[in-house]
């Protein structure tokens, strides 16, 4: 079973970008139109998302989950809400519903992609990337540089390895100990596909 969440909160009524029109479509087309997805979901919180990631289809393993919205360096949100690594401890109230989307998924074999800016830059990008894959047992992709229809610096890491890409990756400015800016995406960059693309190339 392969599965979306994405972000609704984002519009231009409350100030904002205003992308979510724009994955609520994508999820029309990848659902129904393209099927590259089985179901798909808009949740206003982690604990709203995580929850119906335990209980849709629940006699089917979870092959890929495609999650749409915003994320800095090593932190990625439904509206205000954060999830990062503190997520997986066990006093976190994440903790437990993550462990059983955790095992709903088909180890190594299975995906979680975060399609957001510039999560796995920077140090603290390198670190979620790294106990996010090794705690949830599934491959985990993410991005270096802010994404929209290009979206660059596509990496993935699976359980026990380590980033293959540098830290300073997609930093337009700061450290990657104290990043303030990333670059945007190109067609001419490294490990760049687009939105309508809807999976990772062998060995990215």
């Amino acid at each position: 079973m392969r599965v979306l969440l994405f972000d609704p909160t984002c519009l231009r009524a409350r100030g904002r970008a205003g992308l979510s029109p724009f994955w609520h479509a994508g999820a029309v087309l990848y659902g129904p139109l393209l099927q590259r997805i089985d179901a798909a979901r808009a949740a206003t919180s982690w604990s709203e998302a995580l929850a119906w990631l335990t209980r849709v289809r629940p006699h089917e393993p979870i092959d890929e989950i495609q999650y749409w919205g915003h994320a800095k360096w090593g932190q990625v949100f439904i509206d205000d809400d954060a999830l990062d690594v503190s997520a997986l401890s066990p006093g976190s109230p994440l903790y437990a519903p993550l462990r059983a989307v955790a095992d709903r998924m088909r180890g190594p074999a299975s995906l979680l992609w975060f399609r957001t800016c510039e999560l796995f830059g920077a140090e603290r990008g390198h670190d979620f990337a790294r106990r996010f894959s090794d705690a949830m047992r599934c491959r985990v992709a993410g991005h270096t540089r802010r994404i929209g229809f290009w979206q660059s610096g596509l990496h993935s890491i699976a359980p026990g390895e380590a980033p293959s890409w540098s830290a300073r990756e997609g930093l337009s400015s700061g450290t990657p100990a104290a990043p303030l800016s990333a670059t945007g995406s190109s067609p001419t960059m490294e490990r760049t596909i687009h939105c309508l693309q809807g999976s990772i190339p062998r060995g990215w």
